[in-house]
């Protein structure tokens, strides 16, 4: 008698739990449908100016300026690349940006991250208005500091230099929040366990903290790559002559007053960007990871 019931519930259940799971999934198909779907056009949006930038780099003037517009150029035209270097320095300022990225990629790492666990882990009077005083270097607009900032570099002999492009960018408050903000969510515990071992500040950083930054340090790299490979305005100002320039003042000089070769414009624009493309697409996933967990608590 005790066997009756267990098929009757099975039963039961089987009824009522068969529609739900029918009535279940195109409910939770079609969120994920949308999702893609937004996903989708989002990417195309975005992917869509780098091909037609490539389109244009293989095209002839006449039809990049022809209305309406050809999608496709009737014969490539990839004598446009080699242009690049008849008309810029294309090499040396290459080689200048890349000198200046990297010299601001290592102070920033040293530097903001020095100052991101000095505020995240020290205890010092005044400690929070000196990094309220750092922060408020973010809101203040990059052009009027420009002017003092040309006179300290001028002062020091630094101009038309790979040292006085780089000198404004070595240091950011960014950077320094950032990493703060990683070291805040850092176990205590492990510094607990540094100083039982006999660690001083500086062992606890260099041999604890700093070797278990590594996605933080990606995202302040690649974020700080990215601002100096892009850079115009002070590379305008700090370098007059065309070899001591970097590429984001190079581009702007293909522009001519009343006629531009875009085609070339276009193939100096792509070789400019390619190389940081490739940094991005190899750090991509540790970059997200930095900005993730640097970003979570306030």
């Amino acid at each position: 008698m005790s066997e009756t019931p267990a098929p009757t519930t099975a039963r039961t259940s089987a009824r009522t739990t068969a529609p739900d799971r029918a009535r279940s999934r195109p409910r939770a198909r079609r969120p994920r449908w949308a999702t893609h779907a937004v996903l989708l056009i989002g990417g195309i949006l975005m992917v869509f100016p780098f091909l037609w930038q490539i389109n244009m780099s293989l095209s002839t003037q006449a039809e990049v300026t022809s209305v309406p517009p050809s999608w496709l150029p009737a014969t490539p035209q990839w004598k446009n690349y080699p242009a690049v270097f008849e008309q810029v320095p294309f090499l040396h300022q290459f080689v200048n940006t890349a000198l200046v990225t990297i010299a601001r990629v290592i102070g920033q790492l040293l530097l903001c991250t020095l100052a991101g666990y000095a505020f995240a882990r020290m205890r010092f009077r005044g400690k929070n208005l000196v990094f309220a005083l750092v922060l408020s270097i973010l809101m203040v607009p990059y052009q009027i500091y420009l002017i003092p900032q040309y006179g300290v570099i001028q002062n020091l002999g630094l101009l038309n230099t790979i040292a006085g492009i780089a000198a404004p960018g070595v240091f950011s408050a960014f950077g320094t929040f950032l990493m703060r903000q990683h070291f805040l969510s850092m176990p205590a515990s492990l510094e607990e366990a540094a100083r039982l071992d006999g660690a001083n500040p500086w062992q606890t950083f260099w041999r604890i903290m700093f070797p278990l930054s590594g996605p933080a340090l990606s995202a302040v790299a690649i974020l700080t790559a990215l601002a100096s490979w892009n850079d115009l305005m002070w590379p305008l100002v700090a370098a007059t002559y065309d070899e001591k320039t970097t590429l984001a003042v190079g581009l702007t000089s293909l522009q001519g007053q009343f006629t531009t070769d875009y085609p070339v414009m276009m193939a100096a624009s792509f070789m400019a960007m390619l190389p940081l493309m490739i940094l991005f697409i190899v750090l991509q996933r540790r970059v997200v990871e930095g900005l993730a967990h640097s970003g979570m608590k306030g």
